[in-house]
């Protein structure tokens, strides 16, 4: 790809996301969304390789009828209303339509099945793209429209995310497909608190985004694809090895690690709003998220002895000028590690 191609398509994906997150109008919003999909979905098929040509196709038909359904909610609430200002949703009938169509912007169950075969077909960059900076847009939908949202549908796709995310994510060994069932198991712990406390939901948020960025930057730096891959990541750099495990396991809550405290918090909150049943419903399904991210960082630390691989060693490469910002990210979650003794206390 060339340099101006690539410079239109990042401005196109920056404008997109600040025209929807700073739009009070329905269509403007909508346009800021449409232009975010044209402009991620040449870089899903940069490869020109089937599968992400397929991917391709499949995330632009998705986003499309996406935004064809927030557009025809917005439509009919303006009809009945005679307004488009997005946080004037009156009617239950375009509340539920709008309920469902951020759902499936964001990927969440049972409007899921898109993400795992999309970040497949991706590259490892811009499958960290499309798990990160693609959800601003529809969070801030979501952030702007909460009051009006239908409750016991977010309530619903949150529980069933959570433990489809944590279930599907067991059998798989390709990485991109752990971190798309990971995204799909934290927007569910996200939409849970949404509709009870929207300082939870940009805290999460917040962190989901850095430990997940600095995931993917390990592995994109490590060019680890699959899980066998990442069992000789510590021959080539045991400092990004290590940095790779401590992300894993913050990304599954393990604490005292950072990724353990939204996940506290929103325990906390759903048992003082006497939601003890989805309380632990949410509680056993970070398990299942638990159990592949230990596997998966095990099999990171399996040649933490220079005896205990059975494959060939990597050669260890030089920090380039285009993985020099990479390698700059990788270390932020571990910034944050910090955070959670001087919050309790």
């Amino acid at each position: 790809m060339s340099p101006t191609i690539y410079l239109i398509i990042i401005s196109s994906l920056t404008t997109g996301t600040i025209i929807t997150m700073t739009s009070h109008h329905w269509l403007l919003a909508w346009i800021g969304l449409e232009v975010n999909t044209l402009a991620i979905v040449p870089t899903i098929s940069t490869k020109h390789h089937p599968r992400s040509t397929e991917a391709a196709m499949k995330y632009f038909l998705t986003q499309a009828a996406a935004s064809a359904m927030i557009l025809f909610s917005s439509t009919t609430n303006a009809w009945a209303t005679g307004t488009w200002d997005i946080t004037q949703m009156a009617t239950p009938m375009s509340n539920t339509i709008l309920t469902v169509a951020l759902a499936m912007k964001l990927g969440l169950v049972p409007l899921h099945f898109w993400l795992p075969e999309v970040l497949q077909g991706s590259t490892l960059l811009t499958a960290m793209v499309v798990t990160t900076w693609q959800k601003l847009a529809p969070m801030t939908l979501i952030y702007m429209t909460i009051n009006n949202l239908s409750p016991m549908i977010l309530f619903s796709m949150a529980l069933l995310s959570s433990m489809v995310g944590g279930w599907s994510g067991m059998n798989q060994t390709q990485t991109r497909k752990i971190m798309a069932y990971s995204s799909i198991a934290h927007l569910g712990w996200m939409m849970v608190i949404a509709s009870i406390a929207t300082n939870i939901l940009t805290m999460t948020l917040l962190i989901y985004l850095m430990m997940t960025t600095t995931m993917f930057s390990s592995l994109i730096l490590s060019k680890s694809k699959t899980i066998q891959d990442t069992m000789t990541a510590w021959t080539t750099s045991p400092t990004l090895t290590i940095t790779m495990m401590m992300t894993l396991l913050s990304l599954g809550g393990l604490p005292p690690l950072t990724g353990f405290l939204p996940k506290w918090l929103i325990l906390e909150e759903l048992t003082t709003q006497n939601l003890t049943p989805m309380t632990t419903i949410m509680a056993l399904s970070s398990l299942l998220s638990l159990f592949f991210y230990l596997r998966l960082s095990y099999s990171t630390t399996l040649t933490l002895s220079p005896n205990t691989t059975q494959t060939k060693h990597k050669w260890r490469f030089k920090t380039t000028k285009a993985t020099l910002p990479l390698s700059l990210i990788t270390p932020i979650s571990l910034f944050l590690m910090p955070i959670m003794p001087t919050i309790t206390t």
